[in-house]
């Protein structure tokens, strides 16, 4: 028999709130800073290639992005990038920010109603002040009873988080809209893993759905009351 469900794990970024579309909104202007030196999808592709090698340096969020940015800036300018555009650059880092936050449909209702009968846990990335920055703007914070931001997201780290929550991980749930970090990582750590695609999605994101009965996907989160009922 299934254990009972306890816990629920939430993904903050582009699952409780928008996200990617700022980072999206961000690159466009980068590329305009720069359209006199490299065509914008060349410099999206040394961008990409950036963000990759720099995950282990900066981890993942703003700060690391725009580092990455001014990183790609020298190279394809090879050196030449002018002062006005780093500071564009910096410029564009601080607006994200300060960008206020606006909640995603059916977010706060959703997790006003589990935390009645649920132990909530945020599991999210970044930069550590920036993410308690949105979370307190969010007006979610109180109904956490835990909150984790941790620099990757692997089944060792849900796994850690799990044993330390309600019913373990046979009793948890994980839910996000990315599949590598949020959803197969939770079931491999024995947990199930709930995806709620968006329309934008970073592409170091990327997965394949995993076929797995603990597997379950929802259109947006006014959902994910009845799947957690259905469940038990």
């Amino acid at each position: 028999m299934a254990a009972k469900l306890l816990t629920i794990g939430f993904d903050a970024d582009d699952t409780l709130w928008h996200n990617e579309r700022f980072f999206k909104l961000t690159q466009a202007r980068f590329a305009e800073l720069l359209q006199d030196h490299v065509e914008a999808d060349h410099l999206d592709a040394r961008l990409l290639e950036a963000e990759r090698r720099n995950i282990g340096h900066y981890g993942f969020g703003v700060k690391g992005f725009v580092l990455s940015m001014i990183e790609t800036a020298i190279e394809v300018t090879e050196g030449r990038v002018p002062g006005h555009v780093i500071g564009e650059i910096l410029r564009a880092g601080q607006d994200m920010l300060a960008h206020p936050i606006e909640l995603l449909p059916h977010a706060q209702e959703t997790v006003e109603a589990l935390a009645a009968d649920h132990h909530l846990v945020l599991i999210t990335k970044g930069d550590l002040l920036h993410q308690e920055r949105k979370l307190a703007q969010s007006g979610l914070g109180d109904w956490f009873d835990a909150v984790e931001i941790v620099s990757d997201k692997t089944p060792e780290t849900y796994s850690r988080i799990f044993a330390a929550s309600p019913g373990g991980a046979g009793g948890a749930m994980m839910v996000g809209n990315s599949l590598k970090s949020d959803v197969r990582p939770a079931i491999e750590a024995g947990g199930w893993g709930v995806y709620v695609p968006q329309e934008l999605m970073w592409s170091l994101e990327a997965a394949e759905k995993p076929a797995h009965p603990r597997f379950a996907e929802l259109e947006d989160l006014g959902g994910l009351v009845s799947l957690v009922r259905e469940i038990g």
